[in-house]
């Protein structure tokens, strides 16, 4: 399995409208995915992050290639800050 954390760069005013796509992207991520095991959004001091849990690469490899996400990339303008910093992690057990 592969665990990916986002960390997203909000720009100032524009929170609720990002959690509002954002939310929106994950229920359609859940909803599509079947190598999906974990797509949520959560927030600390920091800001937000997004928690992902993949089968494989072919299911990240999906996720990247789906209309859903592809689609949101326009929702978001506007709405950032900066690119997202990704960090991927192998699952041990």
């Amino acid at each position: 399995m592969i665990a990916l954390l986002a960390r997203l760069h909000v720009a100032a005013g524009k929170e609720k409208e990002f959690e509002s796509v954002m939310l929106e992207l994950a229920a359609a991520v859940r909803a599509n995915e079947p190598g999906n095991q974990l797509y949520t959004l959560v927030k600390d001091d920091e800001g937000y992050a997004v928690m992902e849990l993949y089968d494989d690469d072919a299911a990240l490899a999906a996720h990247g290639a789906s209309d859903h996400f592809k689609a949101a990339g326009g929702k978001f303008r506007g709405l950032m800050a900066g690119p997202p910093d990704l960090k991927r992690f192998e699952v041990v057990g």
